[in-house]
């Protein structure tokens, strides 16, 4: 069987990987499609792939939306054996499945047929799932077509999602580099999943950053390093504004105990360290954002979050006055109005 014809269409890093991979492994690169930078702005980890298309001399077609004609009809152009498509969160339509003879090539950095789904950085940081560097055909499932090369890779206790992020990368490299040769040599043998041995991992949020003070430090670390780089950010409230908190420590060997969400106490390099619901947890990588109060600092005695029941009651309060002031104004209003 000759070398395949190959159309590749990404976004992000693990993309761009891959498109180096192929480049370097003399493939038989047809073009590429890249996602256009304007329709980036909420894709963590975006990377251009435009550079790697003109150093391996194919076209570069530039796209929002995956489907739209102009790429279909890219693609029917090129008349690829199989289409990769990595790192992109876009559906890949029907119309654009059925164009390549062999099929489309897909990739998901867990251990499949364990931990097909969604948010797989944030869940293996979690430490709820094994990881691998994974190309499988695509299918009509959710990552549950056949295998065509698996990496594994270790997760390290207390790996951040960008430590996660250059396993995988590493291990990219390893399994095409072990794969793409013999692929090019003509050997062809997608090995199916063993469907029975499928678990699923569901969806994350920005929004499921959000600190609850009251869990123990240990269970703050692993959601600080779930949401870190490249994602948004493990975050909180200090004194009217969002507080992200990029990396952290627990702080075993200090005799303090405050309020919980309270800093208790800066270290001599000015890192805040807050009373969890169980232990301390020192904030080593922060950033406020300055949305609300411009002038929110962290000093010791500022308490992190809100007190949702002392919120409610200062909202409530506000209310009333608003509707106070609000029917004072048409009091005024109708006295003033002449009768008809």
């Amino acid at each position: 069987m000759p070398a395949p014809r190959i159309v590749f269409a990404g976004s992000v890093n693990t993309s761009r990987t891959t498109l180096e991979r192929i480049v370097a492994s003399a493939c038989n690169l047809a073009g590429v499609l890249e996602l256009d930078p304007a329709a980036a702005k909420s894709v963590s980890g975006f990377a251009r792939l435009d550079d790697l298309a003109a150093a391996a001399g194919v076209p570069c077609v530039g796209f929002r939306k995956i489907n739209d004609s102009a790429v279909v009809q890219a693609v029917r152009t090129w008349q690829p054996d199989l289409l990769f498509v990595v790192g992109l969160s876009q559906l890949v339509g029907d119309e654009l499945l059925a164009l390549p003879r062999r099929g489309c090539v897909g990739f998901h950095p867990t251990h499949l047929p364990a931990g097909r789904g969604r948010a797989p950085i944030a869940w293996l940081a979690l430490g709820q799932a094994q990881g691998a560097a994974t190309f499988f055909l695509m299918d009509s499932g959710a990552d549950s077509g056949p295998i065509l090369v698996q990496e594994s890779f270790d997760v390290a206790h207390g790996d951040y999602a960008f430590d996660i992020e250059q396993s995988i990368h590493a291990a990219i490299r390893r399994g095409l580099d072990r794969w793409l040769p013999k692929l090019n040599a003509g050997h062809w043998n997608p090995l199916p999943q063993n469907h029975d041995q499928a678990t699923y991992l569901e969806k994350r949020t920005p929004a499921d950053g959000l600190i609850d003070w009251h869990a123990s430090a240990g269970d703050i670390l692993c959601l600080v390093r779930a949401a870190s780089r490249p994602f948004p950010g493990a975050y909180t409230y200090a004194t009217g504004t969002k507080l992200i908190i990029w990396q952290a420590s627990v702080v075993d060997d200090l005799p303090v105990l405050g309020v919980t969400g309270r800093i208790v106490c800066v270290d001599d390099q000015q890192r805040p360290i807050v009373q969890t619901g169980d232990g301390l947890l020192r904030l080593d990588d922060f950033a406020l954002t300055g949305d609300g109060n411009p002038d929110a600092t962290l000093r010791v005695g500022v308490k992190l979050g809100y007190a949702v029941e002392d919120e409610l009651h200062r909202l409530r309060r506000r209310v009333a006055e608003l509707e106070s002031q609000l029917e004072r104004v048409l009091n005024i209003v109708d006295s003033t109005v002449p009768a008809e």
